[in-house]
């Protein structure tokens, strides 16, 4: 299958690139840059070394042999690249999360439905051992009635870095809700899957410790369900290594995962022996797997055997719906 990438300044960009060319079924064709400064600077940096470059869009839009294409543009392009890609008539992967404008993605994925396309936000632990486990249990009941989630995953960025990516505080600046924005994604992923739409959500936005005052740097969102509470915050000046952490609750049992990356260990307790389990603490070993490698091949079992996707494209929705109404791009 021959696949395609547009941009490289998201954050996983590079990352992305190689896991394609990893894959056994899959041809890239190449990548196109459309920033020929950030193009010369990926030339030069050594971490690109494997890409060839294509020199326009349009030789990926244009090309019918060029089934899918990822989109790793930077947030504030790529839902316009994606857009394209989809009015093509091609498959996208479309790095996280889906731009500001709610609906222009609800009426790219409109169109991709009425085309029988494939798009799958690159969420990366949508194969992760310890959120696999943790979220059969909260679907499946296992856990009794889940009545509370809490989700950490703050990070440490420059003011500003090199190379024209805008994944630093200057660069996210740009969005409502700055690093909760292009964090958040990744936990509200997990939380909507596990609990659904939240009723209401309220959150907090504050600038605590960046130059550019103008980047929300310390977050929180609050999640209100009819029996149940999810907090989620994120903050951009956490120490390395970072002590990411997912906790759920239930009334017959809680599981806690820290940190999540590297995958290490989870800790489920219950209140009665089941499942193979017994009563009381259990630490369970984690299989640490590699960011995006089962996703991506995930995404290309869909395309090419018809495979069910790990997520619908309501799910994509309904994803980037409550970040919007975390940041403020919607109304809670």
């Amino acid at each position: 299958m021959k696949v395609a990438q547009v941009g490289t300044k998201h954050g996983h960009a590079a990352g992305v690139y190689q896991v394609m060319l990893e894959h056994p079924d899959v041809e890239v064709v190449g990548c196109f840059e459309p920033d020929e400064e950030r193009r010369a600077f990926c030339e030069s940096s050594g971490m690109w070394d494997d890409a060839v470059w294509l020199d326009s869009f349009e030789e990926i839009l244009g090309n019918p042999e060029i089934v899918a294409v990822a989109s790793e543009g930077a947030n504030r392009e790529s839902l316009g690249h994606t857009e394209a890609i989809v009015r093509a008539g091609k498959h996208c992967f479309y790095d996280k999360p889906a731009g500001d404008d709610f609906h222009r993605f609800m009426r790219v994925i409109e169109d991709a439905k009425g085309q029988g396309l494939e798009v799958t936000m690159g969420y990366m632990f949508r194969k992760h051992d310890g959120f696999e486990r943790m979220a059969d249990w909260v679907r499946s009941g296992f856990l009794g009635h889940v009545f509370q989630i809490r989700a950490h995953m703050s990070t440490w960025l420059p003011e500003r870095s090199e190379g024209g990516q805008f994944t630093d505080r200057q660069g996210l600046s740009y969005h409502r809700g700055g690093v909760l924005y292009d964090l958040g994604g990744h936990m509200l992923d997990q939380i909507v899957w596990m609990m659904g739409r939240p009723e209401r959500v309220t959150s907090y936005l504050q600038n605590a410790n960046s130059s550019v005052r103008e980047f929300m740097d310390n977050t929180l969102a609050v999640l209100e369900y009819p029996n149940a509470l999810v907090t989620l915050d994120i903050a951009a000046m956490e120490p390395r290594p970072m002590a990411r952490r997912f906790e759920v609750y239930g009334t017959e049992g809680s599981a806690i995962m820290e940190p999540f990356e590297p995958a290490e260990q989870l800790r489920l307790c219950l209140s009665e022996s089941k499942g193979g389990y017994g009563e009381g603490v259990t630490m369970l070993d984690l299989e640490d797997r590699r960011r995006y490698v089962d996703t991506f091949a995930a995404f290309v079992r869909t395309i090419e055997d018809g495979a069910e996707p790990l997520r619908s494209l309501d799910h994509e929705l309904l994803v980037q719906e409550t970040l919007m109404r975390c940041t403020g791009g919607l109304a809670g």
